[in-house]
């Protein structure tokens, strides 16, 4: 069984916590008050709520780090080296319309550097993590990605870009991109939870997984769980990813190559 250090442990605590409160609302989903912030970019109390407490819960453990939150932005800590990059509800859409796919995801960030993540599915119990150079888990399960090298096996997840439909740059990239790929892969999965797709890619349960137009707290969890379940992320073009890029490709060795030309246009 995988031994938790002290700091994913107050992780944990904290998704967990929050997780209980969404599980919470789930329940009661038709009270939830709702305001509309954007094209398919709702916030709920729920949303609000699930960051409060996880702000709480790591400002406890860690008072003198800052916050990168989804919900109220950039909160400056005494201590400039660490940053917590939190999204207290991934697939806040899906939770809305009483779909059981969401998440708490916590990262902590040292020097613009991902040294541990946490992705916590309330609803299947199921508690992804990873610390640098320790390995990625689910619960107490070491996870590697998935070794499958033939494209035409291959499942991958996306997200779909919520300007598609305006003619957006990012939706035409978008769609170039399923174009590519879709007559030489077993099949396209879009769930609705960043967090969770990249969770799933460490877990060998997808291939691969890519999207464009993307958020630091929607990747920065899942980022190190690929990485250190023996995966690649990277921008679409190949770029490493660092924090901050709008687009993301994560994969196995053996489909890299082939899905950065596919995707890229190269091929």
């Amino acid at each position: 069984m995988a031994k938790r250090s002290a700091l994913i442990n107050v992780m944990v605590r904290a998704a967990e916590r929050a997780g209980r409160a969404l599980i919470r609302d789930f329940g009661e989903i038709e009270q939830l008050q709702v305001s509309r912030k954007g094209p398919g970019d709702f916030v709920t109390n729920a949303d609000l709520k699930a960051e409060q407490i996880v702000r709480r819960e790591l400002q406890h453990a860690r008072p003198d780090y800052g916050f990168l939150m989804e919900e109220s932005g950039r909160h400056k800590g005494t201590d400039p080296h660490h940053t917590w990059i939190v999204d207290p509800l991934d697939g806040t859409t899906n939770f809305m319309h009483g779909l059981p796919h969401f998440c708490v995801s916590i990262a902590l960030s040292r020097d613009d550097d991902i040294v541990a993540g946490v992705i916590f599915d309330p609803i299947k119990d199921e508690v992804f993590w990873a610390e640098k150079n320790i390995g990625a888990y689910l619960n107490s399960r070491r996870l590697r990605v998935s070794g499958r090298k033939q494209l035409s096996e291959a499942l991958l997840a996306t997200g779909i870009p919520f300007g598609i439909h305006e003619g957006t740059s990012t939706g035409a990239d978008f769609l170039k991109q399923l174009d590519a790929v879709m007559e030489r892969i077993a099949g396209v999965r879009r769930f609705g939870s960043a967090a969770l797709d990249l969770a799933y890619v460490a877990a060998g349960r997808y291939d691969g997984y890519w999207e464009n137009g993307l958020n630091p707290w929607d990747v920065a969890a899942g980022l190190i769980l690929v990485r250190e379940a023996g995966g690649f992320a990277t921008e679409i073009n190949g770029a490493r990813y660092e924090i901050g890029a709008r687009n993301i490709l994560a994969t196995n060795d053996g489909l890299q190559e082939t899905l950065i030309d596919l995707l890229s246009g190269r091929s």
